[in-house]
């Protein structure tokens, strides 16, 4: 197998100098792969991915200790707007368009250098075909969009730059399943016909899992698990914990768990 796309290594990100949010965090991301970083509220999910993307510095924090290297290069603690050129693009959980702008104008104020005028042009028409519903709405303020349609235009936006790493995070977040559904098939066209990476990060894990071809499992800032998509599934942890699947003892909530197996990581 060729070099991962992506390497997080021993990641640890502390805010405003004094919290630590994750602690050791490794994880990798290969050409065409898609990766699901799992785990409840709190886990260090959307923390990741803003080490990843550069986003930190708007909230006060830095990666203090590991790496982040991308197509072998490190790129922790730079500015947004450096990862971006360099080709990955981040999908936030919130604030993701610009409401009182059109849905044209959206996608048009998604900028990028990496890409010709040519090739920006090619991948606004493939958004339109991804998501046909915002070719019959581009004449209307984002503000006023459906939340699937909202996060239609925000993937479109993020497409139209280009990247070759796209992180998602929170893709299901106040959506019917239908909708969610129909965005998880999208993801999948999307990887196979641009061969883009992506990271799903997400709270769901039975949606993620679907279709991811590895994932990871986060708890209080660390990785407690991880394998690839269809042995996820059906481990035994993953199944009880987060799909809510009832074992021998009965139905039982992940809060009410008084001992998880997080002792070992699961690798086969």
């Amino acid at each position: 197998m060729s070099a991962p796309l992506l390497v997080v290594e021993k990641l640890e990100v502390v805010y405003h100098r004094a919290i630590t949010a994750i602690q050791g965090i490794s994880m990798s991301v290969h050409t065409g792969q898609i990766v699901a970083v799992l785990g409840t509220n709190g886990a260090g999910k959307t923390t990741t991915l803003r080490a990843i993307s550069g986003f930190l510095g708007l909230d006060d924090a830095r990666v203090t200790e590991g790496s982040v290297s991308f197509k072998g290069r490190r790129i922790e603690n730079r500015a947004p707007h450096q990862v971006t050129s360099l080709g990955i693009v981040l999908v936030p959980e919130r604030d993701k368009v610009f409401p009182n702008l059109t849905v044209a104008d959206n996608l048009a104020a998604a900028v990028s250098r990496r890409i010709s005028t040519v090739e920006r042009k090619r991948l606004e028409t493939l958004v339109f075909q991804y998501f046909p519903r915002l070719a019959d709405l581009q004449g209307r303020e984002a503000g006023l969009l459906s939340g699937g349609e909202r996060q239609m235009l925000a993937i479109g936006g993020a497409l139209v730059c280009g990247p070759e790493l796209l992180l998602i995070d929170e893709l299901s977040l106040g959506l019917a399943p239908v909708a969610v559904e129909d965005l998880m098939r999208r993801i999948v066209e999307i990887r196979r016909d641009l061969g883009i990476s992506i990271i799903l990060v997400e709270q769901n894990a039975a949606v993620a899992l679907q279709v991811a071809d590895y994932g990871y499992v986060l708890e209080n800032g660390r990785v407690v698990l991880d394998g690839d998509g269809a042995r996820l599934r059906n481990h035994q942890d993953i199944q009880e914990f987060y799909l809510g699947q009832v074992g021998a003892g009965g139905r039982r909530s992940y809060r009410t768990i008084k001992q998880y197996r997080r002792s070992r990581r699961w690798y086969g």
